[in-house]
């Protein structure tokens, strides 16, 4: 009995295109997570722009709705644009990284900088307006996309705290010490002093005039400074060994959290070149592999690399599978791939597996494990060449191919099973 070519037309169209995961439109790609952060970014370099704008005019205008119930609409206007760009710099950032803090940071911030156009109402101030307001719903639509915590170490948290409290000692200090000072008089003026002081800038408006005032403006000095040191070294070492794993051949968090409907492949064999070049024009694909010699030449290929264990949980978590497109095992050991596609289902029991078989007597194994397919190259190799020989390559079909589940098609091991093996399925998609 022969395979009809309609049923190895329906086998191709199943591994190749399932259509659970094929649609008209992909409309994760315009209202997505990504272009959330995208749209918050435009918005960042339009409230910079409008910020410069206004900074150059001599007056500013404020005929807005709101101007009239703002306090100092001029003095906002004026600056407002320049101050929340730098403020939604940052917080692009921690959006890129999916952080749960910078969306909540962006939710607050993009209200309170709509009020800029509408205090200022000018024709350069409608690009910024129509930004923030399609960037809002974006924002509010992916919330869960945005699920990364902040974690920072013993060191970080308490170099933040210490730079923070010296902040504050010196305000109340200084404010408190005011008629021993030039020119102090408000809490403005004592904020403004310790920032200066800090700096190590001192401009010498405001001065001290008493010892007891010279002893503290001291203390600001070497506190402010130390704990200025010690917090940005905190904060800057991170980053910096994100770098250097970069160079050896690891993606960074940042990275990672960006993954979006990808391609996972887990470990790196005969066949997975040739995978990356038929995958990689049409999807973004991570390789995971312990090999670090390999992953710095994929890394040096611009292909996303992580040198970790592909049968580890916590790896493959960290590669976002339940985000991903699909899952390829494509090791050099049977039994590795094995461990590796028992971890997949672990993390995430719905992915979809398509396992590479070094040996054909590995092929029922790898699928009972959980693969959804499973290609056997060698006996695909062979059978190529066998029918290449005889001029006959049209001969083989999809079906032929590829092992569905617990069906085993063309092993080389023993005879060729039947035809109606070819069309197996497990029991649990028996009706």
């Amino acid at each position: 009995m022969v395979d009809s070519p309609d049923s190895s037309d329906r086998a191709f169209e199943d591994v190749f295109y399932p259509a659970d995961r094929v649609s008209f439109v992909d409309w994760r790609e315009i209202s997505g997570a990504k272009p959330a952060v995208a749209i918050v970014g435009i918005v960042t370099i339009l409230s910079f722009v409008t910020g410069l704008s206004n900074l150059s005019q001599l007056t500013v205008p404020t005929d807005g709705p709101v101007a009239a119930i703002l306090p100092a609409a001029e003095i906002f206007v004026r600056f407002g644009g320049v101050l929340f760009a730098f403020l939604l710099g940052i917080i692009t950032v921690g959006l890129s990284r999916r952080k749960r803090l910078a969306w909540r940071a962006a939710v607050v911030t993009l209200p309170l900088l709509l009020l800029l156009p509408l205090v200022s109402l000018q024709p350069r101030d409608f690009p910024l307006l129509l930004a923030i307001i399609a960037s809002y719903p974006l924002l509010l639509a992916n919330r869960d996309s945005f699920d990364q915590r902040i974690e920072l170490s013993s060191l970080q948290i308490a170099a933040l705290f210490s730079f923070i409290g010296v902040g504050v000692y010196g305000t109340v200090g200084s404010y408190g010490l005011r008629d021993q000072f030039l020119e102090m008089e408000t809490w403005g003026d004592a904020v403004y002093y310790v920032i200066v002081t800090i700096a190590t800038v001192g401009y010498g408006d405001i001065t001290p005039l008493t010892p007891e005032a010279q002893l503290f403006s001291l203390s600001i000095i070497l506190l402010g400074t130390g704990a200025f040191t010690v917090a940005v070294g905190t904060l800057i070492g991170p980053a910096i060994e994100s770098r250097m794993a970069a160079a050896f051949g690891n993606m960074t968090a940042s990275e990672l959290t960006l993954l979006e409907d990808h391609v996972v492949v887990l470990g790196y064999g005969d066949v997975t070149e040739s995978l990356l070049e038929e995958v990689a024009p049409d999807a973004d694909v991570v390789v995971v592999t312990p090999d670090a010699a390999t992953a710095s030449d994929l890394k040096d290929e611009d292909v996303n690399v992580l040198t970790e264990d592909p049968t580890d949980e916590s790896v493959l978590e960290d590669t976002r599978i339940s985000a991903a497109r699909g899952v390829v095992v494509s090791g050099p050991d049977d039994g590795r791939d094995a461990l590796a596609i028992i971890a997949v289902r672990n993390v995430d029991p719905d992915v979809r597996i398509v396992a590479a078989a070094n040996e054909g007597k590995h092929t029922k194994k790898l699928a009972g494990v959980g693969a959804d397919a499973v290609i056997n190259p060698r006996a695909i190799g062979g059978r190529l060449l066998g029918q290449s020989v005889l001029g006959d390559l049209k001969s083989i079909t999809a079906a032929d191919l590829v092992v569905e589940s617990d069906a085993v098609v063309g092993t080389p091991d023993g005879p060729e099973e039947p035809p109606e093996a070819n069309t197996q399925t497990n029991s649990d998609d028996r009706p």
